[in-house]
């Protein structure tokens, strides 16, 4: 007996959905039944949004983050210190920093990390344009955001090699203990970063 399946458009729209993070295959075939059965226009509108932002959004030529001109808001921003280079791995990173309102200075995505297990390497990051705008001179402080994991060691050890020759004060945000966390439910990692980076009081 052979087996019913969706028509070929529907198991195409599936396999697309699928493609995306965070999506499996059950949630991809209930997002592609409910834009085939859904009444009204909602999912050309969807359709319509993504088509729009693959269009006019790109990459900030400075920093890396989403943009619709050749440079974003932020580094437009004449009131924000140009002295100061936030460095991070994802544009996506640049967003939870903002929405501290502890850091008004520059950024600067890598686009990644290194991690060879995935053959991503140096060249594979934005690091040239990082160096470029080291030399164009005008910081006094670099701090490097980046992930406490294997991979953001690495990349932190290689960007403080690379920049140790610049005249400019190279930091790195603490990493440790969360607020509200107590010491029983801590990693021997994250109490070994608490340790480590203990300020004076």
């Amino acid at each position: 007996m052979r087996k019913i399946e969706y028509p070929a458009a529907i198991r195409e729209l599936i396999a697309q959905l699928r493609q995306m993070p965070g999506v499996g295959p059950r949630s991809a075939e209930r997002i592609a039944l409910w834009m085939v059965q859904a009444r009204g226009d909602q999912p050309e509108r969807i359709a319509q949004a993504i088509s729009t932002t693959l269009q006019t959004v790109r990459p900030c030529q400075q920093c890396g983050f989403f943009t619709k001109e050749q440079v974003c808001e932020i580094c437009a921003d004449p009131t924000r210190s140009a002295d100061q280079l936030c460095v991070v791995e994802q544009p996506t990173d640049i967003l939870p920093l903002e929405k501290t309102s502890a850091f008004r200075g520059r950024y600067h995505s890598l686009g990644g990390r290194i991690s060879p297990l995935d053959h991503v390497g140096p060249d594979d990051l934005r690091i040239h344009q990082l160096i470029e705008r080291v030399q164009g001179g005008g910081l006094s402080e670099i701090i490097l955001a980046l992930a406490a994991d294997v991979e953001g060691e690495a990349t932190t050890n290689y960007l403080v090699e690379l920049l140790k020759p610049f005249p400019v004060n190279l930091t790195r945000i603490a990493h440790g203990l969360p607020a509200g966390g107590g010491l029983e439910s801590a990693d021997e990692l994250t109490l070994y970063q608490a340790l480590s980076g203990r300020t004076k009081l």
